[in-house]
C-alpha cells in the first residue's frame, strides 16, 4: 500500500479560514477543491434550476396533464437502494402534487432481470395503468418502452444511466437523464432517485403556472429530501456541489426528526441515532438493509418501509429486511471465503496475480456476487468479476456476472470490447467505470476469463496496480478529541469528497486480536498513547509503522473517547 498525501492549496485554506471555516475542516476542503465559501453554501436555493435537465418541462407538462385528467401512473423500480427510494419519493411527491391513482411495479432480480422488459410492460398495461414511469432505470430499455408504447401507454424515462454508445434511446415519449446527449445540466453524477425530485420540481412548477396553487399554498417537496440523501449516497454517485447540497439538507432534517416512519424505523434497527444521523449511517446501516431486500428477497418490502407512515407497521417491515440483512452477510460470508479461496487457487504464491479475476462456482447466490466482486478487488487490487448460475427459470444455462474495478479501469468500456472482439459470449451487460454486470452462457465462461484477462493486460500498468490511498496527512494533536470527530462525522462525505483520512508514522505499544479477525492496537501518536481498531485485519504490525487512520468516538465507562479507525498501513522504509 502506498500512502500518498493530498496537496493542500495554501491560499484556498487561507481564504475559507477567513470565511469563518474551522481552520482542520479548511484544509481538508481545500485538499478537495473547494476555494471559496459559496461552494459550501448547501442551501435550497443554490440546486441547479430543474428548467437545466433536459427533458424535465416536457415530462412535467405530460404528469399534469396525467393528474387534470385522472390517469392511472404505475412507476417502475429498480431493486437497489436507489431505485427503492427513487421510487418512494415518485409516490410521495406525485400524491403531495395531486395524483390519486399511483401505484408501483419492482422487478424481481432472478425473474425479471433488470430494467423495463417487455414482459413488465405488459403486466403494467394490465395493471390499468396509462402512464408508465420508470425511475433508475430505463435509458437501456429500447424493446420494453416500444412495447408499453404500443400497447398504447405514455412513457416517462427518468434514469440517471449511461446511455450504450451505439443503441438509439428507447423511443419514450420524454426522457429524462443528465447523461442523455444535448443535455446541459452540470450534476452528470445525480442519482437515480435525485432526477425523480427534480421532475418532481418541475411539475410542481407546471402546477403553479397552471393555477393550481400559489406559492405560498404549494406542497412541501422538501420533505422527500431525506429519502433523496439515503438514495444518493447509498448509490456511491459522486458527491459533486449539487449531490453534496442534496444530502445536506437532507440530513439537516432527519437530525431535526423530519422524517417518514420508515426511515426512523430503519435507523432504530440497525442501531443508530437520527439526532447525529450521518452519511456514514446511509452508506453502510440503512443502504445494506434496504439492498438485501433486493438481493435475497423483493424490494416490495424496503419501498413499503419507506412509503409507511405508521411508525408499528414501518418496524415491522425494518424488522423484517433486518433480518433479510444478516441473511445476506451469512451468504455473502460464506461466498466470500469460497471465492477467497478459489482465487489463492489460481497462482501460486511465487507467481503474478491474474490482471483480472473472474471466479464462478455453482454454489454461488447471484444476489450477492456484487458485493463479493468488491470484497475480492479490494483485497487483490485487480478487476473482479463474480458468476452464479442463473436462478431465472429456464435460463439455468446462463450465468450472471457482477463486477467490480479499480481506478483507472472503465469496466463497462472493457466489457464492451471483449463484446466487439468475441462476438456472441456476452448475452447482455452494463454499468460504470467501477462496477458493471453482465450474463453468458455458462459454457463461454473460460472465453469471457480469457478475454477479460487480455483486455486487462492491455490497459492496466504498473503504476495502476499499485494500491494506493490518498490522505490528509498527519493530524495537530490538539485535533484528536471526541468534538473533533464528530465535526468531521456531521459533514457531507462519500464517493468524489472522500471522507478525511489521515496518516502519520507511529508506534505500536500494544496489539490482540478480537472476535478472531479485528485487530485492536494501543499506540502513541505524537507523544501521547491512544487505542485504535483494524476491523477485518489480523496479520500483526512492526512496532513503528505508517498508518492511514479516521476519527471515530465511542464510549467506554460512561465517558466519550477517540480512537483511530485503521484504514491501512505503509512500511517504513
Amino acid at each position: 500500500m502506498q500512502l500518498i498525501e493530498r496537496d493542500v492549496p495554501p491560499r484556498a485554506v487561507w481564504a475559507l479560514e477567513q470565511a469563518g471555516i474551522h481552520p482542520l475542516l479548511a484544509r481538508l476542503y481545500a485538499a478537495r477543491g473547494v476555494s471559496h465559501q459559496d461552494q459550501l453554501d448547501d442551501a435550497l436555493a443554490r440546486l441547479l434550476p430543474p428548467d437545466t435537465l433536459l427533458g424535465s418541462q416536457p415530462a412535467a407538462t405530460l404528469l399534469a396533464d396525467a393528474i387534470k385528467q385522472n390517469k392511472k401512473i404505475c412507476i417502475v423500480a429498480d431493486y437497489d437502494c436507489d431505485g427503492a427510494t427513487a421510487c418512494a419519493v415518485g409516490l410521495r411527491g406525485l400524491r403531495l402534487l395531486g395524483a390519486q391513482q399511483v401505484s408501483y411495479l419492482v422487478p424481481d432480480r432472478v425473474v425479471d432481470g433488470y430494467g423495463l422488459t417487455p414482459p413488465i410492460a405488459q403486466r403494467v398495461k394490465d395493471s390499468g395503468a396509462e402512464v408508465l414511469i420508470t425511475v433508475d432505470n430505463g435509458i437501456a430499455s429500447f424493446e420494453g418502452v416500444r412495447t408499453a408504447r404500443a400497447l398504447g401507454l405514455q412513457v416517462l424515462v427518468t434514469d440517471h444511466h449511461l446511455p450504450a454508445a451505439d443503441a438509439p434511446l428507447p423511443p419514450a415519449d420524454v426522457i429524462v437523464n443528465p447523461n442523455q446527449p444535448g443535455c446541459s445540466f452540470e450534476s452528470k453524477s445525480i442519482a437515480g432517485v435525485g432526477v425523480m425530485f427534480y421532475v418532481l420540481l418541475a411539475l410542481r412548477s407546471e402546477l403553479r403556472q397552471r393555477g393550481h396553487f400559489g406559492s405560498a399554498q404549494q406542497p412541501r417537496l422538501d420533505t422527500l429530501l431525506p429519502l433523496v440523501a439515503l438514495g444518493t449516497v447509498a448509490d456511491v454517485v459522486r458527491l459533486d456541489a449539487n449531490n453534496r447540497r442534496l444530502v445536506a439538507q437532507g440530513l439537516k432534517r432527519i437530525r431535526a426528526g423530519q422524517l417518514p416512519a420508515g426511515l426512523t424505523a430503519l435507523f432504530e434497527v440497525a442501531g443508530r441515532q437520527c439526532a447525529t444521523a450521518s452519511t456514514f449511517d446511509f452508506g453502510f446501516a440503512l443502504g445494506p438493509r434496504l439492498n438485501a431486500a433486493g438481493r435475497l428477497a423483493d424490494m416490495t418490502l424496503g419501498i413499503e418501509c419507506l412509503l409507511s407512515d405508521d411508525p408499528a407497521r414501518a418496524l415491522e417491515l425494518a424488522q423484517s429486511l433486518d433480518g433479510i440483512n444478516r441473511e445476506r452477510r451469512e451468504i455473502e460470508g460464506g461466498m466470500r471465503e469460497q471465492a477467497l479461496q478459489l482465487v489463492d487457487s489460481m497462482f501460486s504464491e511465487n507467481d503474478a496475480v491474474p490482471a483480472a479475476i473472474t471466479i464462478f462456482d455453482p454454489e454461488f447466490h447471484e444476489g450477492v456476487v456484487g458485493i463479493v466482486a468488491a470484497r475480492i478487488k479490494d483485497k487483490v487490487h485487480r478487476p473482479s468479476f463474480v458468476f452464479a448460475a442463473s436462478q431465472a427459470p429456464g435460463k439455468s444455462h446462463e450465468l450472471k456476472g457482477s463486477g467490480r474495478s479499480i481506478a483507472g479501469f472503465h469496466l463497462r468500456d472493457a466489457l464492451d470490447l471483449v463484446a466487439k472482439r468475441k462476438p456472441g459470449v456476452l448475452l447482455r451487460f452494463g454499468g460504470h467505470a467501477m462496477a458493471a454486470g453482465c450474463t453468458i452462457e455458462a459454457q463461454h465462461f473460460a472465453e469471457f476469463q480469457q478475454a477479460l484477462n487480455e483486455v486487462a493486460q492491455e490497459w492496466l500498468d504498473e503504476a495502476t496496480l499499485t494500491r494506493k490511498l490518498e490522505t490528509d496527512g498527519a493530524l495537530p494533536r490538539q485535533y484528536r478529541r471526541p468534538d473533533m470527530a464528530e465535526l468531521l462525522q456531521r459533514e457531507v462525505w462519500g464517493q468524489g469528497f472522500a471522507p478525511p483520512t489521515f496518516s502519520e508514522e507511529v508506534e505500536v505499544l500494544s496489539q490482540r486480536l478480537v472476535g478472531h479477525k479485528h485487530l485492536a492496537l494501543k499506540l502513541r501518536h505524537q507523544g501521547e498513547p491512544v487505542d485504535g481498531i483494524w476491523f477485518g485485519h489480523s496479520d500483526p504490525l512492526p512496532p513503528r509503522v505508517r498508518l492511514a487512520y479516521r476519527l471515530e468516538t465511542d464510549q467506554w465507562q460512561g465517558m466519550r473517547r477517540v480512537r483511530l479507525l485503521i484504514e491501512a498501513a505503509e512500511q517504513l522504509s
